[in-house]
């Protein structure tokens, strides 16, 4: 399962499997989200917030361009999770033509 967790089509297929993180800044999530992430800045990873993540479950992380979801990424790891970045970020999502949104449920856009 590991390979298809860094690559968007594999994470969309397996959104009920994993915790999908967003790393990115707030207005950045307010442009377009994927449905049921969790928004949880870098900085917060970076100062220990885990916000309740689940441990037994893999952690996919996202950013705009899988930068700093790589940075991320590393963090989990090094605190015991299994974590993966989703490579290309938000950028490789809407190229696929995934689904995300704003939050009052229009169509998202990368910011």
């Amino acid at each position: 399962m590991s390979e298809h967790l860094t690559d968007p089509k594999g994470v969309f297929e397996r959104l009920g499997e994993v915790q999908l993180v967003d790393c990115r800044e707030r207005y950045e999530w307010d442009a377009g989200r994927i449905e049921g992430a969790i928004h949880l800045p870098l900085n917060r990873i970076m100062a220990g917030d885990e916000d309740g993540l689940d441990r037994s479950r893999p952690v996919v992380v996202v950013c705009r361009s899988g930068n700093r979801s790589e940075l991320a990424t590393m963090m989990f790891q090094a605190r015991g999770f299994e974590a993966y970045n989703l490579e290309g970020g938000m950028e490789a999502w809407a190229r696929e033509g995934l689904p995300f949104s704003a939050p009052d449920g229009s169509p998202g856009r990368v910011a």
